[in-house]
């Protein structure tokens, strides 16, 4: 297999939009590395600058120890499987996944060989003769991922391969993927919008917005020490709570963070988890506020709050409470009902503070973060303003369409 690196990758299409800006990144030799971000995050150019499928504007691409920038599709060595199957109707599930071994021309043995090994892997051994139109969803991409696999690439990439189907059946695909993956001993990137896909799976997780990297490490370190307050925000179901302008405020009694009507006291241990905070106390510069959901309980002491709205989301039960002034989603029990007065109970040692301007965290990473020895881990990111002129920059222009007389 093969390692994967990107160094100062752009990409930035003939209209002027960019897609792609500045990506250093490295996948060790078989990790399982996947990209996460929303819609228009640059996600899938990623995958397809790395297999040839659309060229760089910058920067370089290598394989194991070889420069593929400029290299063809086909002499990369990578798998790609798409978001839909992508299957060729006219062929038997047998042909489409020899197609590829059929192409460079692998003999007969070989692909009889590779095809029965990589469909016992998958379980689609019974389905080999029929057409795809006969498949469910499930087994199409079973076949589709089959298909990258006989080749026996040195980088397998997927494009979010479980959009389009349901719970159960992205459930179980996601297991036969990571158990493929730990068959194969490959080097697996992996494209994803969901969030939860991307904690189950990935050894590392690389954080995308607008084509620009906003941090790259591990589930629990990219949930525990958010380096900005998008991936604070991206990171976590249901969604962090924020408190946007808020202050810090010393006062005889301790120091608090205020935001509005709410006034939060920080502990001597919470303050001691930020750098610099004494260079916000009684300033005009601004904070912002996160706290998770899962760290705000419905309980018999605390703030005082009227609960909105309660929902479950299948595991665990979750309130929307107002809170002096804030409507903040807060971890419930059953019984908590709409419209009834309780109190809230946070724990202040879980708060996030991010600069309300650059809106990079000001959190430290103390003893209890995890290194893991990859040099992305200590990406610093661009500040929101950078961000926002880079975005500008590269947006593509409008045309004066009066025509001159």
């Amino acid at each position: 297999m093969a390692s994967l690196k990107l160094n100062g990758v752009d990409k930035i299409y003939p209209s002027g939009t960019l897609a792609l800006y500045d990506i250093n990144l490295e996948a060790k030799d078989k990790e399982f590395i996947v990209i996460v971000g929303g819609e228009n995050s640059g996600k899938s150019t990623l995958l397809r600058v790395v297999a040839g499928l659309e060229e760089v504007s910058s920067g370089n691409i290598f394989v194991g120890d070889k420069d593929v920038t400029e290299a063809d599709p086909k002499d990369r060595d990578i798998a790609m499987v798409f978001k839909s199957s992508t299957l060729y109707p006219a062929l038997s599930v047998f042909d489409n996944m020899a197609f590829g071994l059929r192409l460079r021309k692998a003999p007969q043995a070989l692909i009889e060989q590779r095809v029965k090994s990589a469909a016992e892997i998958l379980g689609i051994t019974d389905v080999l003769f029929r057409k795809p139109k006969t498949l469910s969803s499930v087994q199409k991409q079973r076949v589709a991922i089959g298909r990258a696999i006989v080749r026996e690439p040195r980088l397998y990439l997927f494009d979010e391969p479980l959009s389009g189907l349901d719970e159960k059946l992205q459930a179980e695909m996601l297991n036969v993927i990571i158990n493929l993956q730990a068959r194969m001993e490959g080097t697996f990137v992996y494209a994803t919008k969901n969030v939860s896909e991307a904690m189950t799976i990935g050894t590392r997780i690389v954080v995308l917005k607008n084509g620009i990297i906003q941090q790259v490490d591990t589930p629990s370190n990219l949930y525990d020490y958010p380096v900005n307050a998008y991936v604070a925000f991206y990171i976590g179901a249901p969604s962090i709570n924020f408190i946007n302008k808020a202050k810090i405020v010393k006062e005889e009694d301790g120091v608090y963070a205020v935001g509005g009507e709410l006034k939060l006291k920080l502990s001597d241990k919470t303050l001691s988890r930020f750098e610099k905070l004494s260079e916000y106390e009684n300033t005009d510069k601004n904070v912002i506020v996160g706290i998770r959901p899962e760290d705000i309980v419905v309980s018999k002491e605390g703030l005082d709050c009227t609960v909105d709205k309660v929902e479950s989301d299948g595991d665990s039960v979750y309130a929307e409470c107002a809170v002096a002034g804030h409507n903040l989603v807060v971890k419930a029990s059953g019984s908590d009902k709409k419209g009834e007065n309780a109190k809230l109970k946070i724990d202040y040692e879980r708060l996030y503070l991010f600069d309300g301007e650059t809106r990079l965290t000001l959190l430290s990473r103390d003893e209890a973060y995890v290194k893991t020895g990859y040099p992305e881990a200590d990406l610093k990111p661009l500040t929101y303003a950078e961000e926002e002129e880079v975005i500008e920059k590269f947006k593509p222009k409008k045309q004066d369409k009066k025509k001159k007389r």
